[in-house]
Parts: C-alpha cells; sequence; structure tokens
C-alpha cells in the first residue's frame, strides 16, 4: 500500500501531532529537555567562543527550543514519510561519555536529515553538523535557515586546514557532536568516494572519537542536482566509536575510518529501480520493514 494511505499512515500523522502538542506543552511550562552534562565533558561558557561567521546564535537559547520544536514537528515526520528510515546500531551510542564526531557517506541533500532522524534525542539535541561554506553560506537567508533547523556551521572545502580545525575543536570542546562528511562534496553516482583526511586530523588534534555511518537510499531520494526529494526507503547503519591507535597518523586513521563506512555498506547489491517514483518506492521497500 503506498506510504499516503491507510490506516498507520493516519496514526503515525495522528502521533507526530500529538507529540507536537506534548513539547509544546512542555516548553509552556518551562521543562528544560537538555540532558544533564556527562561528567567527562569539558566544561563551557554561556556562549559557545567561536567567531560571529560560526553562526554561534543557533547553538544559544532560545533557538535551541525554537530548533527542537521544528525538528520534531517538521523535520523529524517529513523524512519519516518520505523515507522511512530503518536505523541500525542506534543502541552502540544511546550512552555517549562524550563529544563524538560522525563520519558518513554523501550522495545527496537527504544525507543530513537522515543522520539526524537516525541519532537519538538526546545525542541530536547536542549536536551540530559540517556545510559546505560555499554552498550554503553564500547566500545569508539560506545560511541562516539551514543553521536554524540542522544546526549547521560553515566548513570550508578549500581554505587552510588551521582555520578549520579551530572551529571544529572550540565546537567539540564545547561539548558539542560534530558530524562531518569525510568525502568532501556529494557523491554523483551513490558509490563512496576517497575520504579526505581532514577528519582524522581534526580526530587526532582533539582526541574525539569517531562514529562511522553508511547511509543507504539517499541518492535515490535526491541525487546531485536534483531540487527536489522523491519518497524512497533508507537505511541508516552505525558503527561502533573508533579511537586513534597508538602511532597512527591522520591520514592512516582517515584510511581506517573509510573502511568502517564502507564495511557498514556491505549488503546484498540493490536492484536497478525502473518505473515511476511511485513503483520505485514500493520496489525499494526493505523487506523486514512493516509498511501500513
Amino acid at each position: 500500500m503506498p506510504w499516503y494511505s491507510g490506516d498507520g499512515g493516519l496514526l503515525k500523522l495522528t502521533g507526530a501531532v500529538g507529540s507536537v502538542v506534548t513539547d509544546v506543552s512542555r516548553v509552556r511550562r518551562g521543562w528544560r529537555w537538555s540532558s544533564p552534562r556527562p561528567h567527562t565533558w569539558p566544561e563551557r561558557g554561556a556562549v559557545v567562543p567561536a567567531p560571529a561567521t560560526d553562526l554561534g546564535w543557533a547553538r544559544v537559547e532560545p533557538v535551541r527550543t525554537i530548533r527542537f520544536l521544528l525538528q520534531r514537528g517538521l523535520l523529524m515526520p517529513f523524512t519519516e514519510v518520505m523515507a522511512h528510515p530503518k536505523v541500525e546500531g542506534r543502541e552502540l551510542i544511546n550512552e555517549l561519555e562524550r563529544p563524538v564526531i560522525f563520519a558518513a557517506n554523501h550522495s545527496s541533500h537527504a544525507d543530513t536529515s537522515l543522520v539526524l532522524h537516525a541519532l537519538p534525542d538526546r545525542a541530536r539535541e547536542r549536536t551540530v553538523v559540517a556545510a559546505a561554506a560555499d554552498y550554503w553560506f553564500k547566500r545569508p537567508l539560506l545560511g541562516n535557515v539551514v543553521s536554524l533547523f540542522l544546526n549547521t556551521f560553515p566548513f570550508s572545502r578549500t581554505g587552510g586546514a588551521q582555520g578549520q580545525l579551530h572551529s571544529s575543536s572550540m565546537l567539540l570542546k564545547s561539548g558539542w557532536n560534530l558530524v562531518l562528511f569525510p568525502e568532501g562534496s556529494r557523491s554523483p553516482d551513490g558509490r563512496i568516494q576517497e575520504f579526505k583526511p581532514g577528519v582524522g586530523h581534526l580526530a587526532n588534534e582533539t582526541g574525539t572519537p569517531v562514529v562511522p555511518l553508511h547511509i543507504r537510499g539517499a541518492h535515490r531520494i535526491m541525487p546531485k542536482g536534483q531540487k527536489l526529494p522523491l519518497p524512497g526507503a533508507a537505511r541508516v547503519r552505525i558503527g561502533k566509536p573508533m579511537t586513534r591507535e597508538p602511532k597512527e597518523g591522520s591520514r592512516e586513521f582517515t584510511a581506517r575510518i573509510e573502511k568502517a563506512v564502507r564495511a557498514l555498506s556491505e549488503d546484498a547489491p540493490q536492484p536497478d529501480l525502473q518505473g515511476s517514483w511511485i513503483e520505485r518506492w514500493n520496489a525499494s521497500k526493505p523487506r523486514d520493514l512493516p509498511y501500513d
């Protein structure tokens, strides 16, 4: 049965609306959903010590409250309806004791919402996303909107490594998880490209664990060059947190992270889907997932 019909779809929509009402009620009562900081996380000041160009306003109240409601009320339900994402390995990050770097493959603009959907609420609320400065922030209005919804910060793909390291490391030291796409740009055909060494360098310099993720199906939802998303099944597989081995250099660690992401991608080959988007959507549904 198509995603847009059936009693199950109505129940999901009703549940999403009820969740939003509950969240708004909590806000009105002054409830704070940000969990107490783990004792292993470094202390942070009232404002994250980052340059103005890093959009620090997106990480302070009341913006965090607004983003929480936007994500729970709009982004998460929309992602669920469009992709019915299956998440594997979430239990590995349910109780993070310190900030981590989430390193994922990149083939679509849908990747970020799928990663955020896959994270537990507690981790998502403390996660920032590195977004290409030359793409998302060349227009201030667009940059501000994506920062409000996704908690992004400008990440230069062409600038010096020291500038990237400084802003990223300050966020990690301030207690934020960081989503990186080490390929640097979206894959044109959905295949994993070679990882750039920046992720290993950042992890080595800050002593931050790296959590590998593999996203499957996002390329069919919104491939490079496509303006609007189309429904399609997706899966996010989360791996075990990784730490640098003794005497392991940045490039060696990056290669090991890439290998872990590729290992998470291993599965039965996907069919070459043809036909209308409804036919492709129905044909691409994972058989072990219930669809109403």
